[in-house]
């Protein structure tokens, strides 16, 4: 079976914005569930809130957060992340492109009851041989928030929490969270 490529994949993307390329194969991303949109929202907000653009007088700031944006981490892998940040400090100017061919510094995906094993196996060893330094996954099914900070050898698991816990979760520690808003749950 040939191998998928970036042209593969743009040869789609007007008509299925939804696909990826995950380790050389087309990969249709599944249509979200309301749970899995409301928990990538709320995620979205409270990040965005403290971080998103330059640092300010009343946020740290320091962050471009985008969501659902095509990012080639390398050749025949070009994912559809549900969240995902670049510092500012490295990355000046917002990313730009199609796909965006800037390493994001945070991605978030929110699992899936449909495929849950793309996001907690595949993904994650796709994102850890990208370096990305931080990966959380959310899960609104069983409401729990897992943080894991990129390590050589394999994602180390920083935090791992469920309402009603307060929590700073890297790489955005500055601010504490509410793990219930973080995930959409109605406190």
């Amino acid at each position: 079976m040939q191998s998928a490529t970036l042209a593969d994949l743009l040869a789609v993307a007007d008509e299925k914005p939804y696909y990826e390329l995950l380790d050389g194969e087309l990969s249709q991303k599944s249509a979200p569930l309301f749970g899995h949109a409301d928990t990538q929202f709320s995620i979205g907000e409270q990040i965005r809130k403290h971080f998103r653009g330059p640092p300010r007088d009343d946020a740290p700031g320091g962050w471009w957060i985008g969501g659902e944006v095509h990012v080639e981490l390398a050749p025949r892998q070009v994912v559809v992340p549900d969240l995902v940040g670049w510092r500012i400090d490295r990355v000046p100017e917002p990313p730009t492109g199609f796909p965006v061919k800037i390493r994001p510094d945070w991605i978030c995906e929110v699992i899936s009851p449909s495929n849950p094993s793309r996001d907690t196996i595949r993904k994650l060893q796709i994102y850890h041989r990208a370096e990305i330094p931080h990966y959380w996954l959310a899960d609104p099914q069983r409401q729990s928030l897992t943080v894991f900070r990129w390590q050589p050898e394999g994602y180390l698991v920083a935090l791992a929490a469920e309402p009603p816990a307060q929590v700073c979760p890297e790489p955005f520690d500055a601010v504490e969270y509410s793990v219930a808003a973080l995930l959409g749950t109605l406190e």
